[in-house]
């Protein structure tokens, strides 16, 4: 128990602390790009869902970089932001320790329940965000599905956590071919991933919690181009 509570304790505050410096670009990524901020990018990112995000550097990345780095993050997502009406935009920790930028897609503007056909408002939206990703070729892409934990009908619980868990994989395929026929390669795309009921976002036992949980999420992340950019002062 003592190695529990001193274990949340820990990640409760690394986690004040990066939201707290998150408002000045230089000291993020100072914070960050260091051997330590790695190590915090781990367990920030294991809590968001996203270890699975990030280029392979195969090193822990300078803190100059870090910063030049998190400066960049932060005009990305503010041309997210600006083109997106129906999306959550915010910037996380890749499992690198460096900054990139999530956005959430509910399910109620991307899907109808129980499929994985994009509904016609999801069309204008992925327009819009596709100018963004054009925009910034030097971040590399991950699309994640998820869903809420609703039984499926005449299904074990087994059963029914691995129908969400292809449920959750055809939405994210889905996105990613939508982002594919309007221009977007699978060279920028590096994956595309359904985590079914895992990773939730709100609680399951509410409409309303469960509504949040239906969603897909889409990463920018600093490509290995965007890296060794920064590395040699040629990131602006």
């Amino acid at each position: 128990m003592t190695k529990t509570k001193v274990a949340t304790a820990f990640v409760g505050a690394a986690m004040i602390f990066s939201v707290t410096s998150c408002g000045n670009a230089t000291g993020n990524g100072a914070l960050i790009g260091t051997g330590g901020g790695a190590l915090l990018g781990a367990i920030v990112g294991k809590l968001a869902g996203n270890t699975a995000v990030g280029a392979a550097v195969g090193a822990a990345v300078g803190a100059g970089t870090g910063a030049i780095i998190g400066k960049h993050m932060d005009k990305v997502k503010a041309q997210a932001q600006a083109k997106l009406q129906n999306a959550k935009v915010e910037q996380v920790t890749d499992a690198n320790g460096l900054p990139c930028v999530r956005i959430i897609f509910d399910s109620g503007i991307l899907f109808g329940s129980g499929n994985a056909t994009l509904s016609s408002s999801a069309e204008t939206e992925l327009t819009n965000f596709s100018q963004v990703l054009k925009a910034n070729t030097d971040c590399s892409v991950a699309i994640q599905g998820y869903t809420d934990n609703d039984p499926w009908k005449g299904s074990t619980a087994q059963q029914s956590a691995q129908k969400n868990l292809n449920l959750s994989q055809q939405r994210a395929d889905a996105v990613k071919a939508k982002l594919n026929t309007l221009g977007i390669s699978n060279n920028q795309i590096k994956s595309s991933t359904g985590y079914g009921e895992a990773n939730p976002v709100a609680d399951n036992s509410t409409a309303a919690g469960k509504a949040l949980n239906r969603r897909v999420e889409v990463f920018m992340y600093a490509s290995e181009a965007m890296i060794k950019a920064a590395e040699n002062g040629q990131l602006q």
